[in-house]
């Protein structure tokens, strides 16, 4: 059996692998990625030789009056903005902005791991297969004066099985054959905020390295770059499933529910993406983002017609923040928020009253506030 996994907005699967601006020069709005053994080779020659690497040491991007040509002549990779806006954006943005994480890529290009696509699952069938009682026993876990790095890990057992029986053994993926570089661009995207007004909220843009701009002024706050998948890629790979679990003796002996099969992994993904997209919408209400919404709505006609055919939407990959990778959707209950405040790094947002989390990476397309990283929809051919 083969899976078809296609991105229905831009999705970055990284393999934490970041270009540096060193690496790389902005010509004729494409991010040129240096061939930078070619470029050694060449200097050697010459006296030149010790002015790059001086610059690769101090510079925090290359002259482009000094060093332009490499773009030119001695580029591995040419990524294309996906507008034209965003050099001028590139231009003026300093620090960690420059920074550009990329695709997972191997030797042959770039491809999605099949590690990213499995744990999406995990997290909408442990959604979907909570209970009651699971929270209230989380959050007496983190009551002591240790605090558990992962004080949920009961719960997945709870919710999915413990190794020799969990569920996500009746399937198994690989990961995605190469896909071409035309299937990638680099999009701006820009952190958003909500901000106390009166009894509502209005819309704010992160600054770096803290503190946030008017809503309507977005190119005021700091953006960051990255290489994403364009909608409409196409990943495909193996999938396998081992039918071995679904005989009667196997299933009574590792406690499987009768009819459990691939049909009901997906359809729990799919009620995990129908309450994610439901919590987006909030917060998209909350911060007047129009385009956002209409995105979002797009997605849920998406679902629908997944759900009729057998399919699956899921939200994967790096920019989706914690709303995407937590199986419990409901920020405002007191256990789970008791949880957040035994790990320090929540609890100045959790004091501000505000809605948690209260940012969200958001893609801009044609320079506009448009849509949410990371979702596409996923279906198996026999």
């Amino acid at each position: 059996m083969r899976y078809r996994l296609t991105t229905l907005t831009p999705t970055l699967v990284g393999d934490g692998r970041k270009l540096s601006p060193i690496d790389y020069m902005v010509w004729k709005d494409h991010v040129n990625v240096l061939d930078q053994w070619r470029i050694f080779r060449l200097l050697s020659k010459g006296p030149r030789l010790e002015g790059y690497l001086s610059q690769l040491k101090k510079a925090d991007k290359l002259d482009f009056a000094s060093w332009g040509g490499f773009a030119q002549n001695f580029a591995g990779r040419r990524i294309p903005f996906e507008n034209g806006a965003y050099s001028n954006y590139w231009n003026r943005a300093m620090g960690e902005s420059l920074f550009i994480p990329t695709f997972a890529a191997g030797a042959s290009g770039p491809y999605l791991p099949a590690a990213a696509l499995k744990g999406a699952l995990r997290t909408g069938m442990v959604f979907a297969n909570w209970r009651d009682g699971m929270l209230q026993d989380t959050a007496a876990r983190v009551k002591g004066e240790r605090v558990p790095r992962r004080p949920a890990e009961a719960v997945e057992e709870q919710a999915l099985g413990p190794a020799g029986s969990n569920k996500m053994r009746l399937i198994s993926a690989g990961d995605s054959g190469v896909v071409a570089p035309s299937q990638f661009k680099i999009y701006l995207l820009r952190t958003s905020t909500l901000q106390p007004r009166g009894p509502n909220f209005a819309l704010g843009w992160k600054q770096s390295p803290r503190g946030a701009v008017d809503g309507n002024r977005p190119e005021d706050s700091t953006p960051s770059f990255a290489e994403m998948a364009v909608p409409g890629a196409v990943f495909e790979g193996n999938w396998d499933e081992k039918s071995f679990y679904l005989h009667p003796e196997v299933r009574r002996s590792v406690r499987w529910p009768e009819g459990f099969n691939r049909a009901k992994v997906f359809e729990a993904v799919n009620v995990y993406a129908h309450g994610l997209l439901s919590v987006q919408r909030q917060y998209a209400s909350w911060a007047g983002l129009g385009l956002l919404d209409q995105s979002l709505d797009q997605l849920e006609q998406r679902l629908a017609a997944a759900r009729e055919n057998g399919a699956c939407l899921l939200c994967l990959g790096w920019g989706g923040g914690l709303t995407a990778k937590t199986a419990w959707l409901d920020t405002t209950n007191a256990d789970y928020r008791n949880i957040l405040q035994a790990y320090t790094i929540y609890n100045r947002a959790l004091a501000s009253n505000l809605p948690f989390p209260k940012t969200r990476r958001i893609v801009f397309l044609n320079n506009k506030p448009a849509t949410l990283p990371g979702w596409a929809e996923l279906s198996v051919a026999e």
